[in-house]
């Protein structure tokens, strides 16, 4: 649900003056942004008992703020930050304060003024309010709560209604009070990493006298979905990289700002992963949340530039660690990291996100300890090192689906002696060997420095989230590989009978496809009633081999596109497994398995239907079918996957009861999954292309309306163009590339007979 706003308050004073670009400006010019190596995390720190915290509130019923006691103890936290505002002395919000002031919580009190009271801040009636407002609330809970913290998302008009001298001005007014009160002071709270505020608010606070005793900034980085990854927001994309604008040295930057002014302590009191936003690229987004919320804090830690750190909200379902079981179009007007007015829903429908278990781990691990030093960072695999109560922990986690194997990291022996814990805390197995996306703890007794090896699987990715599947690797002296199964017998009995060295490519005549590779059918022996798909390459161009010499072998790569489809939640064949001989020099000794897929057809033979002069398929309209299409392949690469072998006969199609469309890619190797956007133009038309080039003229023409209508563009002549050019590469291969010298050949052939 948005906000909705008048005329009046879209011409409201940005907080973006030109005194804020001025001061900004200066600070960059003059080396203020300059801190060497910032984006690598600082070794040998302390990180205090109460580094995680969490944004809570209550709602009318008395028996939530029970509720939120013990889930917030059951946590593990010991400090909360609670939002108040005018009316709240009377409401539910004080019974909640006394309860957690009760329970000996350490409470960062966050005054928020509504979003007219903000707006019109230099009116002295307004003052007044704010005036009174704060005093009885300093006066009635001042002394039992750590801190004071003044503004919400300042620099976003939008949602906290100020303006730069309007928020000056609430400031003075509240610093006196709390000053006057040897109470601790808190703020200006600055959303996201936009430091041309801080470095203007603090400059002017400081000129003032009425600098803050903590600095405040939401430190969010959810817009580059996996924490560890560079802001391709700041200096647009093909700048990512130079920059290293991670999320360490975004702290570590802000921590600079608030030193050079004269502030010692930075703090992030709002930060979050919305399971909808990520969800527009995986499928599993609870699970990923919980990802990113142990990484989130884990390099926080690493970081050594925040005193404290704060998830918001706790009860959401939305961003919660605890769902409230309500929709996403239940969601309040006003965003909750501007406001966490209340709880909603009922009690009884509360549950817990797995972030939940994942943030109590991390916390349980980490706060207290003393951070000594990231033994690997920045290449996809992170191992930091933390030592707690005498004890050595590894954090160790990767990014975007790759994989690291325990055993190339670490010694037989170490890992013998180590305590393997989940991120959700719980005990793993001895023999537990992968590290993948989701965080795990390895706890040696004793403070130790433990060999390690740190290196990727090579050229492998997984899906981390198999809800019942687990990957078991294969090391033999001749093959190597992954099998996913159920479970370790059900992965000795897909070895045992798909074992590589009794796979063995058929006759043409036996095979599903008989080309470069060979593709055929042989009985799942999970259920001998169901097939499984084998994939092997026979055929190596002189050019491929030499190409295909620096790549992962075919088998690799299938499994690797397949794998990416599914993480991104796009339909696809199921990997079972694939192996690749050691030492293989010809290319053509590996294998793909996955599970067969059955289909009524393939969106090759719809189209072609379509150009023949048929209106329908199945008794779909080509209208509806062009649009299922085009909403599949917006998905695909709204999800930035690009899967160059788009061609009609890779996309299988099923059509279920309510004549709804469902689509199955297979042929995966060649695929390209992206982590950034924007996705560009020509990765679009090159799938489209392929994919609709059996279509006539018409039925493309409307395809691509629909499918440039979903991005909210038109289908132009440069796009066109595309596939004109398309048309004629085609054509040129039939007469003149390699098939064309094919046809040519069984002429002659049939002349001489």
């Amino acid at each position: 649900m948005l906000r909705k706003f008048s005329l009046a308050e879209s011409h409201q004073p940005s907080m973006l003056t030109k005194q804020v670009m001025s001061d900004g400006l200066g600070y960059l010019i003059t080396g203020g942004l300059w801190l060497r190596d910032a984006h690598m995390p600082v070794a040998n720190h302390e990180i205090a008992d109460d580094f995680i915290g969490v944004c809570v509130a209550t709602q009318a019923d008395p028996a939530v703020d029970d509720y939120v006691i013990a889930q917030l103890n059951a946590l593990g936290v010991k400090r909360v930050r609670l939002d108040f505002t005018y009316g709240d002395l009377e409401g539910a919000n004080a019974r909640f304060l006394n309860a957690l002031i009760k329970a000996n919580f350490r409470i960062n009190l966050h005054l928020v003024q509504p979003f007219n009271a903000a707006k019109h801040m230099t009116l002295a009636d307004e003052q007044v309010r704010w005036r009174e407002f704060v005093g009885n609330v300093l006066d009635r809970f001042g002394q039992y709560v750590q801190h004071i913290e003044v503004g919400s998302t300042i620099n976003r008009k939008r949602w906290s209604g100020y303006t730069f001298d309007g928020f000056l001005v609430a400031w003075e007014i509240a610093y006196q009070l709390i000053k006057a009160r040897n109470l601790v002071i808190v703020g200006p709270n600055i959303q996201d990493f936009e430091p041309v505020y801080n470095v203007s608010l603090l400059k002017q606070l400081k000129a003032r006298q009425q600098l803050p005793d903590i600095a405040s900034n939401n430190l969010f980085c959810e817009r580059v979905f996996e924490p560890e990854s560079f802001d391709h927001r700041i200096f647009k994309y093909h700048w990512t990289t130079w920059f290293d604008y991670n999320l360490i040295k975004k702290a570590r930057l802000l921590q600079k700002i608030t030193h050079d002014f004269g502030v010692e302590s930075l703090i992030s009191p709002v930060a979050f992963w919305a399971i909808y936003r990520i969800q527009r690229r995986y499928p599993d987004g609870a699970q990923k949340q919980a990802d990113y919320a142990a990484r989130y804090f884990l390099l926080l830690a690493a970081s050594g530039a925040l005193k404290q750190a704060n998830w918001g909200a706790l009860i959401c379902q939305r961003e919660g660690l605890i769902t409230d079981g309500l929709s996403e179009h239940d969601y309040p007007a006003l965003e909750r990291v501007t406001h966490y007015k209340s709880t909603d829903g009922n009690l009884a429908d509360y549950a817990h996100q797995p972030s939940f278990s994942a943030v109590k781990t991390c916390a349980y691990y980490i706060q207290g300890s003393r951070y000594v030093r990231a033994i690997s960072t920045l290449g996809g695999l992170e191992i930091h090192h933390f030592e707690k109560e005498g004890n050595t922990v590894h954090a160790a986690w990767t990014q975007s689906g790759r994989v690291g194997f325990l055993t190339e990291l670490y010694t037989a022996h170490d890992l013998a002696q180590a305590k393997l814990v989940s991120r959700d805390g719980v005990t793993l197995p001895n023999d537990h060997v992968l590290v993948t996306e989701s965080p795990i703890y390895l706890v040696w007794q004793g403070e130790a420095e433990i060999l390690v090896s740190p290196k990727l699987a090579k050229d492998l990715v997984i899906h981390a989230h198999h809800a019942t599947k687990q990957y078991y690797r294969i090391e033999e002296a001749d093959w190597q590989g992954l099998i996913l199964a159920s479970s370790a017998e059900e992965a000795a009995l897909l070895m045992h009978h798909l074992h590589p060295n009794q796979l063995q490519a058929p006759k043409k005549e036996g095979a599903l496809r008989h080309a470069r590779n060979a593709i055929w059918a042989v009985s799942d022996p999970r259920n001998p009633a169901q097939q499984l798909t084998v994939k092997q390459p026979i055929k190596m161009y002189p050019h491929k081999a030499l190409l295909d010499r620096f790549k992962p072998s075919k088998a690799k790569r299938s499994w690797n596109g397949a794998m990416e489809l599914q993480r991104r939640g796009i339909g696809t064949a199921s990997p079972v497994a694939f192996f690749e001989k050691v030492g293989d020099n010809t290319l053509k000794q590996n294998f793909y398995i996955c599970e067969f897929v059955e289909s009524v057809a393939n969106i090759g033979q719809i189209f072609s239907a379509f150009a023949q002069g048929e209106t329908t398929f199945m008794h779909l309209q080509a209208e509806e079918v062009y649009f299922q299409f085009a909403k599949f392949c917006h998905d695909m690469h709204g999800r930035l996957v690009y899967f160059r072998d788009f061609s009609g006969g890779n996309i299988l199609v099923n059509i279920n009861a309510q004549q709804q469309l469902s689509f199955s890619l297979i042929d995966t190797a060649r695929l390209h999954a992206y982590s950034i956007t924007p996705f560009p133009d020509k990765y679009r038309l090159a799938d489209m292309t392929r994919a609709s080039h059996k279509l006539h003229w018409a039925g493309r023409k409307r395809l691509m309306q629909i499918y440039f209508g979903m991005l909210g563009r038109q289908f132009t002549w440069r796009h066109r163009l595309a596939f004109h050019l398309y048309d004629f590469k085609v054509r040129l291969k039939k007469t003149i590339g390699r098939k064309g010298w094919k046809r040519m050949m069984k002429k002659l052939k049939g002349i001489n007979t």
